[in-house]
């Protein structure tokens, strides 16, 4: 007599419970870091230095070791010395290309203007000298 074979279904993805969890852990993490509530920059301030920085080449470039100390560094540097910088993400880049604007723009203390492709656009108002009149806040 030959014995039946079963044959066990395959679970392709994680199981309602796991779901359930994961959920969890997303709306935990949402809830303690919630977007920001304010902008910095008005819709025709953001028009103004999207126009201004269609002609800019990329000054300061993400690649295959994301974003690290050093390139802070050169963004902050670029930042003063031109105001608006176009960042370029590589594809290599381990960081998704929507995540890196915010994120630089945090830790360079800048404005996170655009995000085009793989390339960001960020601003800083210089201290001292600004080159860069904006539009009033209305």
């Amino acid at each position: 007599m030959a014995a039946k074979k079963t044959t066990a279904k395959k679970r392709t993805g994680p199981g309602p419970k796991r779901k359930r969890v994961l959920a969890k852990k997303i709306a935990a993490e949402r809830a303690a870091n919630p977007p920001p509530k304010e902008r910095d920059l008005t819709g025709s301030q953001t028009r103004y230095l999207r126009g201004l920085g269609h002609h800019l080449d990329p000054v300061v470039q993400v690649g295959k070791d994301g974003i690290t100390d050093g390139l802070v560094a050169a963004t902050k540097e670029a930042l003063l010395a031109h105001e608006l910088v176009k960042v370029k993400v590589q594809q290599e880049a381990p960081l998704d290309r929507k995540d890196v604007g915010p994120e630089l723009a945090k830790l360079a203390a800048a404005s996170f203007v655009q995000v085009l492709g793989r390339t960001v656009l960020l601003y800083k108002r210089h201290p001292n000298k600004p080159k860069i009149a904006l539009p009033p806040k209305e």
